[in-house]
């Protein structure tokens, strides 16, 4: 599969997750809140996290949620990606319980800064690899959005 299906699929997963919500009202505050039985992510971070409205959420967040989990901006900037940065994202995305997009980008800009460079993908890809991918014991500090690993 291609890396843009894979993620094309991954935001209709979690869409489909966001629409098993199920109303209920809080007989302490009164407010209606909603309950989800999701198979593939943690709706109620996601919401919460992203701060999406639950009453609207759509596709389109979906989508969005799914790029900057795999460390773009917005899904424009994912589908005119090139086939190396679409590569690096997937493995970003399926390994975001080592490290997050958010923390790879701290890493990768603190080691531009100190060796005075900027690396190409194919570089960032090859460091990510060599110093995260295959070398156990890395954790994120930040949540890991998916119920079960990729």
């Amino acid at each position: 599969m291609k890396p843009i299906d894979y993620f094309k699929l991954q935001a209709k997963n979690l869409f489909r997750d966001c629409k098993t919500k199920t109303p209920y009202r809080d007989e302490v505050d009164g407010n209606t809140y909603y309950k989800y039985e999701p198979r593939y992510f943690d709706v109620d971070s996601v919401v919460l996290d992203f701060g999406w409205d639950e009453e609207t959420f759509s596709l389109m967040n979906a989508q969005h949620t799914i790029a900057v989990l795999a460390g773009f901006h917005k899904w424009t900037d994912m589908s005119k990606a090139s086939e190396t940065e679409l590569e690096f994202a997937k493995l970003l995305f399926d390994n975001q319980d080592k490290i997050n997009a958010e923390e790879w980008e701290m890493y990768i800009a603190s080691v531009e800064s100190d060796n005075s460079t900027t690396f190409d993908a194919e570089s960032k890809l090859e460091i990510y690899k060599q110093v995260f991918l295959n070398v156990e014991g890395h954790k994120s500090d930040f949540l890991d959005y998916r119920l079960a690993k990729a």
